[in-house]
């Protein structure tokens, strides 16, 4: 089964994007044939500082390597060293109907928020599109918010292949109900967008500070609380097995607990959690040279496999001669 995943290098790593992705694409690569990436073309939509993106680039990579990902037994790589990538969208965008992408609610919901109307965040998913179809991926585990670029990229390889015959796998998108969706300080999704992100990689200070924001409800401390309405105890639930989840739940439901305490208890956990990946990550950055000789590596392997899907789409289109 080849798993692909992607994430944008646009600001610092969070928990959402470990419990959503991360920490599912580590656990891939002892059971499948994972095929990982950093999409720093996409993250172009909402980055246009040069130096921010080359730097976010290698931290985004440090941090996924830090936390487990072994490039030996996963093809991991920076999505602008496979150029292919570009070649393919060009052909899939022939075949990519322009109310296919006027229906999809992430162009809408990020130009709501303030996000230039341009043609990149129009068209990513047709980029998105080619980063799945170039490798022939079978399985991407995705949020719900992205699901429907899965579906496009189902809609626009059907139509490719019904001109040019089967050259195309057909994905299937993979959402874990239980992270598809990790709440932030305010209870939305975790997101640099809405800026209610707990960092999976700041000091311990600054951690705190974060953790502190989380919004709770006036219930007093005598009182009890609800669990499932508290965005102190969803976040806390990713850490904990079933059996201290509802010890947590019990200690809400009895009365007699500050949010406070569980905030501290939640700061302690988070930070014991991180705090040895936090050393790795340091190390990795330390040597740039032999992060960047790691992200080669990957990517050459990644052409490989790029070059011979590129070259059946060259030859059916016409555009080899």
């Amino acid at each position: 089964m080849r798993v692909l995943s992607g994430i944008q290098p646009s600001g610092a790593l969070h928990l959402g994007n470990y419990f959503g992705m991360m920490q599912k694409m580590i656990a891939y690569q002892e059971q499948s044939e994972l095929f990982c990436f950093i999409a720093n073309y996409h993250a172009m939509t909402s980055v246009d500082d040069g130096k921010a993106l080359a730097r976010g680039t290698l931290e985004a990579a440090a941090s996924f390597l830090a936390l487990g990902l072994d490039p030996q037994k996963s093809v991991f790589w920076v999505q602008s060293d496979v150029p292919e990538v570009q070649e393919l969208t060009w052909f899939l965008s022939n075949f990519t109907p322009m109310g296919l992408l006027e229906r999809c609610h992430s162009y809408k919901d990020k130009v709501g928020r303030g996000l230039v109307a341009n043609h990149g965040l129009f068209a990513y998913p047709v980029l998105m599109a080619a980063d799945i179809l170039l490798f022939q991926s079978e399985k991407v585990p995705v949020g719900k918010d992205q699901k429907q670029h899965v579906e496009v990229t189902r809609d626009i390889a059907i139509k490719f292949n019904n001109r040019y015959g089967e050259i195309f796998t057909l994905p299937e998108p993979e959402i874990d109900d239980d992270v598809a969706t990790v709440p932030g300080l305010d209870g939305q999704k975790m997101s640099k967008s809405y800026g209610n992100t707990i960092d999976l990689f700041v000091d311990s200070k600054a951690l705190r500070k974060q953790v502190m924001r989380i919004v709770t409800d006036p219930t007093p401390v005598e009182e009890p609380k609800d669990p499932d309405g508290c965005n102190v105890y969803k976040i806390y639930s990713l850490f904990l097995d079933h059996t201290r989840r509802q010890a947590l739940r019990q200690r809400y439901l009895a009365g007699g607990l500050g949010y406070g305490d569980v905030k501290q208890e939640l700061f302690e956990t988070i930070d014991a959690f991180i705090s040895p990946y936090r050393e790795r990550r340091a190390a990795l950055l330390d040597d740039v040279d032999g992060l960047r000789t790691t992200l080669a590596d990957g990517a050459q392997k990644a052409r490989y496999v790029a070059a011979k899907t590129l070259a059946k789409v060259r030859k059916k289109t016409g555009a080899a001669y």
